[in-house]
């Protein structure tokens, strides 16, 4: 589904990525991971069309999406993918549902369509109950399940995540994981996530390994039992 191919991209005379080749595939569930300063967030941001590479292209489904212009490439971005950080940054006099409808709106959808797919984003994180809720009436899990629904909205191809669960108690963040595999499970959702999580590395389908701008392992996972009872479970 997404093709990367020989990104480079430098800051000053700071060469960040020397030249990054990675394929990622639907309904994939991918880690990347790697010590501060490996490149992970700026490779992030290139595929997720925030940054311009300096060289290199990124394919969805085969087209070339720096190819586009600025009117179209913003337009792209915001139906195709979603984007969650490690803090959620909801706007706070917002409620939750009308947090997760502004993409919608941005991408054209209908008010009454927005609230219908927000109300069921919310529904299916539990979060129901909450959706008249500004962010400061919330939990931190609570507000990034929300911010999860906000990246869903648009039906987006991948949603890529920084350090979601960074900011989580071991609670919310055991939380926060699980829901990712059942969206990829349910939804058919692809991700990509930047983290230092070790144990939500372990989970997923893919660990990609990045060191000083290159990647230098990809180790695709054979799933075991405890994959399938963490990603389906309800708890």
């Amino acid at each position: 589904m997404i093709e990367v191919k020989n990104i480079i991209k430098s800051f000053g005379s700071l060469q960040v990525l020397k030249g990054i080749n990675l394929h990622i595939g639907k309904q994939e569930v991918v880690s990347i991971v790697g010590p501060s300063g490996a490149g992970k967030t700026t490779l992030l941001q290139i595929v997720g069309t925030l940054d311009k590479p300096d060289g290199g292209s990124v394919f969805f489904d085969g087209q070339d999406v720096f190819a586009l212009k600025d009117n179209a490439l913003a337009r792209f971005r915001n139906r195709e993918i979603g984007f969650v950080f490690q803090f959620h940054q909801l706007l706070p006099e917002f409620s939750a549902l009308e947090n997760v409808m502004i993409p919608a709106f941005i991408a054209g959808m209908s008010e009454k369509e927005a609230r219908s797919r927000g109300m069921e984003l919310l529904d299916f994180m539990g979060l129901a109950d909450r959706a008249g809720h500004r962010p400061k009436q919330m939990s931190g899990g609570e507000n990034q399940r929300v911010a999860v629904a906000r990246a869903l909205v648009n039906h987006p191809s991948v949603i890529l995540a920084d350090e979601p669960s960074g900011s989580l108690d071991t609670h919310n963040k055991t939380e926060l994981h699980q829901l990712f595999f059942r969206l990829r499970d349910e939804m058919k959702q692809t991700f990509v996530i930047v983290t230092h999580d070790e144990q939500l590395a372990s989970l997923t389908d893919r660990t990609i390994y990045m060191k000083d701008g290159l990647v230098f392992d990809d180790k695709l996972k054979q799933p075991s039992e405890d994959n399938i009872v963490n990603s389906n479970s309800d708890e």
